[in-house]
């Protein structure tokens, strides 16, 4: 089936859904697109890549990632031939610079395992051998600037993030840069590390993840429009699924880590591992009702539109519905 629609509006019989931006396709029509290839990764391989309480498996991997690496490989191949274009036309040898995809949706939706599968598939294509990742975790503020800021309780939100350090260091990517830094961040101490970093050497792709990654340029002070990050973006995909959906796979999420990694001592989040299940239950909709709902809703569904594929998946955690941006 392939439908015209809006991203979070049913098609129906009334005009809206004749004049938009995106087709939409199911699931059926969308794995038939990679039918002549082979998926490269195993069991092992999906285990090893599968986020805590992600139900990725090798049917998904086979019939929504692998069409969509498919996908992404022709977007490099075209930005290719565009470049080579670009430098007969101003007599110029210039070296082609990094395809940059990013990959945006909510805390606990799946956007990271979506990113890593990627990594891994757009590696095995011949084109794209060297692909890098890097989260936006990495440019949130240390967590004695939040404070001092009296942003620990927002952390998450646009403005708990160095946005002009992103900024320089996806600009200094996209240009070719040799070599390009980025800080290190330990979900085991909820904090920048200071003495390790994030390298990343002029890859063939770059993946960047994070939940604000598709949010719209700032309004400068003299009313001005900033850059925003997707404007170095060849590529960008939002990973979808209800909020009630959302909101379950966090709290089971957080059951499931007070005896993973909250057990451990050196966790900023210890001092819940000790709950029992109703208390880990109610502690994890407290913290979901005041930060990770409201920012959600403010600010990373907002920008659901912005982005050139959209992801929707079910209950279950599989992706049922691709929403593609018309070229």
């Amino acid at each position: 089936m392939v439908n015209e629609t809006n991203p979070g509006v049913t098609p129906g019989n009334g005009a809206e859904s004749n004049f938009t931006p995106f087709v939409e396709l199911d699931r059926q029509t969308w794995a038939r697109l990679s039918n002549e290839i082979t998926s490269p990764l195993g069991l092992e391989d999906i285990l090893r890549l599968r986020g805590l309480g992600d139900e990725l498996n090798l049917d998904e991997v086979r019939e929504v990632y692998l069409p969509l690496s498919r996908l992404l490989s022709l977007y490099v191949a075209a930005a290719g031939e565009l470049h080579a274009a670009t430098t007969t036309f101003l007599g110029e040898q210039r070296t082609r610079t990094p395809f940059v995809i990013g990959v945006a949706g909510s805390v606990a939706v799946g956007k990271s395992t979506t990113a890593r599968v990627l990594r891994e598939l757009l590696s095995r294509w011949p084109d794209t051998p060297n692909v890098e990742l890097v989260t936006t975790d990495g440019f949130l503020y240390p967590n004695d600037e939040l404070e001092r800021r009296g942003l620990m309780q927002r952390k998450g939100f646009p403005e708990s993030y160095d946005r002009r350090r992103l900024l320089r260091f996806v600009s200094e990517v996209k240009s070719g840069a040799d070599e390009v830094r980025a800080p290190w961040y330990s979900h085991l101490t909820y904090n920048i590390v200071p003495d390790r970093e994030v390298v990343v050497r002029r890859p063939d792709v770059l993946i960047v993840e994070g939940l604000n990654v598709l949010a719209p340029a700032r309004t400068r002070a003299d009313g001005r429009s900033g850059l925003a990050l997707s404007d170095f973006f060849d590529f960008s995909i939002y990973v979808d699924a209800k909020t009630s959906y959302i909101e379950q796979w966090y709290v089971q999420r957080f059951q499931s880590l007070r005896s993973g990694a909250f057990a451990n001592p050196q966790s900023y989040f210890h001092r819940y591992a000790s709950l029992t299940d109703d208390e880990s239950r109610e502690t994890a909709l407290g913290i979901w009702k005041r930060i990770n709902e409201p920012n959600l809703m403010a600010n990373v569904l907002p920008t659901r539109g912005r982005a050139q594929l959209v992801l929707t998946k079910e209950a279950d955690h599989s992706v049922r519905r691709m929403l593609l941006r018309k070229t």
